[in-house]
């Protein structure tokens, strides 16, 4: 028995984009940029597909740009603001963002900037408050992760978005994890930047898209022919933005259903899981993304590393089941997760952290059994 648990590291493109893809690969596959009719048919499936992927945040079409993935679209957010400014400013992110954001922001401290890093508590969620009495007039972004790919914790963006927007101070959101599984509305949220990924809502890999507020100017950070209004040179790859497009559309019609259906799931996990011994639920229990669950397998007295996170995802691969050690984009490194540890988690605890996500072919019999495989992989320690 094959089960798969790892959908917010990627998700399987579903066949509905392939079969678009594989449509605009032998009909539309023409450079959008060039003018005669070859042209102007790719640039169709380009468009059409900016039309859905804005439509599922209630956003304008002209209001999307379409980049290489989420990590870009993050980099782009931030370095498209901070290019801005001749002289260094402040910069405001959560002490729990992705890597996308982590990392690049680190560059700017090397360049001289200020960073704030918002704490969290235990259940990984921020506090407006520490937010507004962080804000300062140098300020130039807020960035703040929607919901956190390794603990599964939702913020209140609307809520924070708005502290922000009273500073006068731009707001930027990574909802890569986010998109096609909670509704996203742009008019809310007040947020002038937002990033998505294609492959995190069955799309096919390679592609993403940034919000960007009318209004808002970013400076150019990729330099070439002036696609995406100057903003990301290079031809787009358009088979991919295609898919991209007809995943989301297809999301935005499904997503009511689906994301009750996942979260009953998720509460069924969770339930199970939690009920092991030595085993604890990570994240907030209730502001939490529909499709995660993420727990500490960790008991007094026994080596970390013979029961690292790492080693329950090569015994449950055992199994046939695929899960993650916190965060995929850090599964290989035998280090700590930074996440937990802002979260209050000591270093023992951090390395013994699992991620178990669901989507769209996960059924309650997969639940069951993949709880059942944990439990008896632990009673063996």
């Amino acid at each position: 028995m094959q089960i798969y648990l790892d959908y917010s590291a990627t998700t399987p493109t579903r066949p509905e984009a392939i079969a678009v893809m594989h449509r605009v690969l032998e009909q539309q596959w023409g450079n959008p940029s060039s003018l005669h009719q070859w042209g102007q048919r790719s640039a169709l499936a380009m468009e059409e597909a900016r039309f859905y992927v804005a439509q599922l945040m209630g956003a304008s079409p002209e209001s999307l740009v379409f980049t290489g993935g989420g990590t870009e679209a993050d980099n782009l957010a931030l370095l498209g603001i901070a290019q801005r400014y001749e002289t260094p400013r402040h910069l405001i992110i959560s002490s729990i963002e992705h890597s996308a954001i982590e990392k690049p922001v680190q560059v700017l401290e090397q360049q001289g900037w200020s960073v704030t890093r918002l704490p969290v508590d235990q259940a990984g969620r921020i506090a407006p408050e520490d937010l507004r009495a962080k804000l300062r007039e140098d300020t130039a972004l807020v960035s703040i992760i929607y919901g956190q790919s390794e603990v599964g914790t939702l913020q209140p963006i609307a809520e924070l978005g708005a502290i922000a927007h009273e500073a006068g101070v731009l707001f930027h959101t990574d909802a890569v994890q986010v998109a096609g599984r909670v509704p996203l509305d742009i008019t809310q949220l007040n947020v002038d930047l937002l990033s998505l990924s294609s492959h995190k809502l069955y799309g096919p890999q390679g592609v993403g898209a940034l919000y960007i507020r009318p209004g808002i100017e970013l400076a150019t950070v990729f330099r070439g022919g002036g696609q995406e209004r100057g903003l990301r040179a290079g031809t787009q790859a358009v088979a991919a933005i295609a898919g991209f497009g007809e995943a989301a559309r297809l999301a935005q019609q499904e997503l009511d259903s689906e994301s009750q259906r996942l979260t009953a799931l998720r509460d069924r996990l969770i339930d199970q899981v939690t009920a092991i011994e030595g085993v604890e639920l990570t994240g907030d229990r209730h502001h939490r993304l529909p499709h995660h669950t993420s727990f500490l397998v960790y008991r007094d007295g026994l080596d970390p590393k013979k029961i690292s996170g790492r080693h329950l995802v090569y015994q449950m691969n055992q199994a046939g089941i695929g899960i993650s050690a916190g965060s995929a984009c850090n599964s290989g490194q035998s280090v700590p997760s930074r996440v937990l540890k802002a979260m209050g988690y000591g270093d023992g605890e951090a390395l013994s952290a699992i991620r178990l996500t669901l989507g769209k072919p996960t059924l309650a019999a997969d639940v069951d059994w993949a709880a059942m495989a944990l439990r008896q992989i632990l009673e063996r320690f």
